[in-house]
């Protein structure tokens, strides 16, 4: 029993997923999920307690947990790293979103979801930030702050880190424009090239920062 209801409760974690990304959270009723995960209309509130329980739970569950094997794949790259420095750091945040973890179908669905959540931001957008984003940000501003000459205040160092992400992610989400405009598949020899490129384009406004 316990085990049927574990994987009702997959299944509309998976469906509902689906179902988000493609939709967005109003556009989806308990009926769509429940029939395209095969169980009862009460299935939701039995599990979840609300649709929008639901909604948040994918995004803890299921978003949450990949951007965290993002990070994890990040600190085990820099891990064979000791004597990391600038260079490495970053390099090994381009590489976690640009040839880590995730799998094309995860990739898509990951930015569907939070590209809705951002067009019409609620709990979920809060959680993202609050669980995830910040202290992310957090730490890769430790990392950082080592490697700068003298002063550089906690806001402008954050600012920096948030565009080395910025630039990151640009890379990360519009993949199909950038292959178009450079005439160049992301492939396995294309991937490396970016992080190095990513890379060199950021330490130079990191370096910045240290001549002021």
């Amino acid at each position: 029993m316990a085990e049927a209801e574990d994987n009702t409760r997959e299944r509309l974690l998976d469906q509902g997923e689906r179902l988000f990304a493609e939709k967005g959270f109003s556009a989806v009723s308990v009926r769509e999920i429940t029939a395209a995960a095969n169980c009862n209309l009460a299935a939701i509130n039995y599990h979840f307690g609300s649709k929008q329980r639901l909604y948040l739970a994918v995004f803890r569950e299921r978003w949450a947990h990949r951007a965290r094997r993002v990070r994890q794949h990040f600190l085990e790259t820099l891990a064979g790293k000791p004597r990391r420095g600038l260079e490495d750091v970053i390099g090994a945040m381009a590489n976690a979103f640009l040839e880590g973890p995730m799998s094309e179908a995860e990739r898509r669905c990951h930015i569907q979801l939070m590209q809705r959540e951002m067009a019409d931001p609620g709990d979920a957008l809060n959680m993202v930030i609050e669980e995830v984003m910040r202290p992310y940000i957090l730490e890769i501003t430790d990392m950082v702050r080592p490697h700068l000459n003298g002063f550089v205040d906690e806001r402008r160092l954050r600012l920096s880190v948030l565009s080395i992400l910025g630039v990151i992610l640009y890379f990360f989400l519009a993949r199909p424009a950038v292959s178009r405009v450079v005439e160049q598949e992301y492939d396995s020899r294309f991937k490396p090239e970016l992080v190095s490129h990513i890379t060199a384009f950021s330490l130079h406004g990191i370096h910045s920062l240290n001549q002021e």
